[in-house]
């Protein structure tokens, strides 16, 4: 039997705060609600900081299609697990971990069996179809839970969740070359591009013409 982790936080209390999202186009709405229960398979955190996502502005903004509502939006989670649910072994209470945006898939397709999960026809996401981190806890599947290094600061590994994801794997896809080009500089290329030189590599950051504020950042 797996030992607590040395932060394991009290056990669940029985309501908690949450920021929900009840009708696209409206604020989000301060509310009180039952901590929910890890099923099998998950885990319940409480979230130490959740980064907000420029999808969590389309899904607000009613322009995501059949979002499941009431929903609380956040994508970019880190937390502390509570719980761990039926079958999950290798998490353990008070381990810090992340959950990103794909929160769910089926696991047997051909994209998943290919290790290409984000492409998964049936797969659900964190915020949008899937209960998130606007919350003082939320529940994850343990499949796609990351843990995070107990040095990094909440707030800012928060963000490594969405963005860093995706500008590290198109990185990744880059292979070898020295110069990088990025087109567009959002929360994605300037975290990618502080990578890049790192690497030694030279970047390049691709903007709207006019857009002098974007080009500032990249500069700097």
């Amino acid at each position: 039997m797996s030992r607590p982790h040395p932060n394991a936080p009290a056990k669940r209390p029985a309501s908690m705060r949450a920021m929900q999202l009840e009708r696209p186009g409206e604020a989000l709405r301060a509310v009180h609600l039952a901590v929910p229960h890890p099923g099998p398979g998950q885990v319940l955190l409480r979230v130490e900081a959740c980064g907000v996502c420029r999808t969590d502005l389309h899904l607000i903004d009613g322009e995501l299609p059949d979002p499941v509502l009431p929903m609380i939006p956040g994508h970019e989670i880190v937390g502390r697990v509570v719980e761990p649910g039926a079958g999950v072994t290798d998490l353990v209470p008070g381990q810090r971990i992340g959950v990103p945006w794909l929160g769910w898939t089926c696991g047997h397709c051909g994209f998943c069996e290919s290790h290409r999960e984000n492409l998964c026809d049936a797969a659900r996401f964190t915020g949008y179809q899937i209960q998130g981190g606007y919350a003082e806890y939320t529940v994850a599947d343990a499949r796609y839970c990351f843990p995070l290094d107990e040095a990094l600061d909440a707030a800012e590994a928060a963000p490594l969740l969405c963005a860093g994801l995706i500008g590290y794997r198109a990185l990744e896809m880059a292979g070898e070359a020295h110069r990088i080009g990025l087109y567009g500089f959002g929360a994605a290329a300037h975290i990618i591009a502080q990578v890049a030189v790192w690497q030694g590599r030279e970047v390049y950051a691709f903007t709207r013409p006019g857009d002098s504020a974007s080009q500032a950042f990249a500069r700097q």
